[in-house]
């Protein structure tokens, strides 16, 4: 993941003082045609090379978990260390024989997931110092022969995951400041002290080899996530290889790639990092939301991706579940990240956290999973959701993160609208003013998180 991660998520999203009322201004949508509001920028070249099955599902999981971890962890400064403190291969290669994570529990690492809410899981397998948390018979620079572990903490987690029925990605990087024939050197790895040589074509070989690993020795696995192509991105990646090969090994298996660029052939869904789909508070999220192509957002909760002792800017339960809208708002999936500790345990900072979120999707889940961008683009009071469609909606869902007076939402004035607060069964009362309606929320139903408003929509003179 890029090192460089903006102080917070989007302002929009942070929690301010809230006040009683917002109006509903109605407005007629075209006749026969979708909502009339903004779309995401599609890239029409995209296509897509897997079922609607997965991509559907992927869609409906709206949560996952995302878990960074690797030798780095030993330092406590992060998975960019290797880089940022300038270590050459040589001393980096002194930390595997210290890697020992006897209290790593595979099991105990899902069923947090499950309680957070999480409906998936994406877990680095090599990260860009190139150490391989899986066994590789194409290395030895991996967890079974260069640490006392000599276990594969992957196999034990693609177990438990279908135990517990979790779905499973695996985080690929393609960058590799390790590896001799990653050459020539990209934009970052100056320091790794490698001899000014390499056979690019015989690198491509050896990762595509080891994604073939990954692709046969973990059962069914749910999607790869790639990473560091923008470290040489006029290289010969040959991805079109790569994907053909996980889709033809891994047919259920969904692909996204974090280039930050617009979407290639074969890839499954477009991720934005550090950021909300169409929003660039990272510096380096400026391509389009795709509009074919299902979307996630990953975040920290912190801000460092692998473990780092002296980073504690973490985000409450509250911004985090405020991102996890704002991303459902938006037709996006949150991958929320941890840095698991060398020693194989995920501290309690993220883990009290994780569980916080866990115990609001528990009451209000339905409100998010299985949902679609709602019907209402995001405003400064909250997101939309609907079961259905965007464009047909069966449910809508308003989450209000700050009513306040004069806050407008657009509806199709075609159709008449019975509001409810989310779980309750009397209708809320609304006014009818001049071209508008208006709905006074007594301030003892605004709750501190988030107030779901539940709309029907029903067509007028049907």
């Amino acid at each position: 993941m890029r090192w460089s991660t903006p102080e917070s998520h989007s302002p929009s999203l942070a929690p301010k003082k809230v006040g009683i009322v917002f109006l509903i201004i109605a407005l007629a949508w075209p006749a026969g045609a979708g909502h009339a509001f903004p779309q995401p920028a599609g890239n029409s070249a995209a296509t897509a090379d897997i079922g609607t099955e997965a991509r559907r599902w992927f869609e409906d999981a709206k949560f996952g978990l995302f878990i960074h971890w690797g030798v780095y962890s030993l330092l406590g400064k992060g998975e960019w260390v290797m880089d940022h403190d300038k270590l050459p291969c040589r001393e980096y290669a002194k930390l595997p024989p210290r890697f020992n994570p006897t209290r790593f529990d595979a099991l105990a690492w899902v069923k947090l997931a499950k309680s957070a809410g999480a409906r998936y899981i994406t877990i680095t397998t090599k990260h860009y110092d190139g150490f391989c948390m899986f066994a590789s018979r194409l290395t030895a620079y991996d967890i079974i022969d260069a640490t006392p572990y000599h276990a594969d903490p992957l196999k034990a987690l693609a177990d438990a995951c279908h135990q517990e029925k979790i779905k499973l990605f695996f985080y690929y990087s393609l960058l590799d400041w390790h590896h001799p024939d990653y050459f020539p050197l990209g934009k970052t790895g100056a320091s790794a002290g490698r001899d000014a040589q390499g056979d690019w074509k015989r690198y491509v070989a050896f990762y595509q080899g080891q994604v073939r690993e990954l692709c046969t020795n973990y059962g069914a696995i749910d999607g790869f996530w790639f990473d560091g192509w923008w470290d040489r991105p006029e290289a010969l990646w040959d991805l079109a290889g790569t994907y053909r090969l996980i889709h033809e090994l891994q047919p259920g298996a969904m692909v996204g790639n974090n280039h930050h660029v617009d979407p290639f052939p074969g890839e499954d869904f477009q991720m934005f990092e550090q950021d909300l789909p169409g929003e660039n508070a990272a510096g380096f999220n400026k391509v389009g939301a795709s509009a074919k192509l299902p979307l996630e957002t990953c975040l920290t909760i912190n801000r460092s991706w692998g473990y780092n002792s002296r980073d504690t800017a973490y985000k409450s339960a509250l911004e985090i579940i405020h991102a996890l809208l704002g991303a459902a708002g938006r037709g996006a999936n949150l991958l929320l990240n941890v840095g698991p500790r060398p020693d194989g345990t995920i501290g309690p900072e993220f883990s009290g956290r994780l569980q916080e979120v866990g115990k609001w999707l528990a009451t209000y889940g339905d409100s998010v999973y299985g949902t679609r961008r709602g019907p209402i683009p995001p405003q400064l009071w909250g997101v939309s959701t609907a079961k259905g469609s965007s464009e047909h909606p069966e449910q809508i869902y308003l989450h209000v993160f700050k009513p306040r007076e004069g806050t407008s939402i657009v509806f199709d004035s075609r159709f008449s609208w019975t509001p409810y607060l989310f779980g309750k069964p009397t209708p809320l009362q609304m006014r009818q003013t001049k071209g508008s309606l208006v709905l006074d929320l007594p301030s003892e139903a605004r709750l501190p998180i988030d107030t779901i408003i539940t709309l029907s929509p029903k067509v007028i003179g049907r």
